[in-house]
């Protein structure tokens, strides 16, 4: 790995801005994370505030330990938070096991939908991405109907390789190789 970093260096796009979570973030983060139309696809809404830190406490923390991570993703015209995008390892229970390569994630707040800010973000993310972490590759898994995600993940090029077990679900597991 090269240029090595500790802190989500800061990204800027037309409309967004990509960068460190901050503590403040966190009410919006929970107010996300907890909403059932944004997580329906995830195994269902964060039991409560208290999960709902730990989770955002992991994703800043991957900066650190890994020298990649998440990202906030802020709107630049009003400064709202759109969500959050990134790599990270996070050790998931897949029946067989995930390659060991930085696998993105994303989830973006129910207001920030059909703007097109998830498909800016992650071209930016894969950008830095390819450029910080080369001969890595990428990996992500889906649910099988949350087809919004399964578009954009395509759109960057990742391709299903295989279906496997999350949490008793059946989930689709894509991979893209770094450019």
């Amino acid at each position: 790995m090269t240029d090595r970093v500790a802190n989500a260096p800061r990204i800027e796009t037309e409309r967004l801005v990509l960068r460190e979570f901050r503590r403040e973030d966190f009410d919006s983060f929970c107010a996300m994370i907890t909403d059932p139309e944004v997580t329906q696809h995830m195994g269902g809404a964060m039991a409560d505030r208290s999960l709902a830190w730990d989770k955002f406490a992991r994703n800043a923390g991957f900066w650190f330990l890994l020298g990649y991570g998440l990202w906030i993703v802020e709107e630049k015209a009003s400064g709202r938070i759109a969500g959050n995008l990134g790599f990270g390892a996070f050790e998931r229970p897949i029946d067989p096991p995930l390659p060991d390569t930085p696998e993105g994630a994303w989830v973006f707040d129910t207001w920030s939908h059909g703007k097109g800010y998830a498909s800016e973000a992650l071209a930016a993310a894969l950008g830095w991405a390819d450029a910080h972490l080369p001969n890595r590759g990428y990996c992500c898994i889906i649910d099988p109907e949350n087809a919004p995600s399964l578009a954009l993940a395509q759109k960057f090029g990742f391709e299903e390789v295989r279906r496997a077990s999350f949490k008793g679900d059946e989930t689709v597991v894509l991979e893209r190789p770094s450019r």
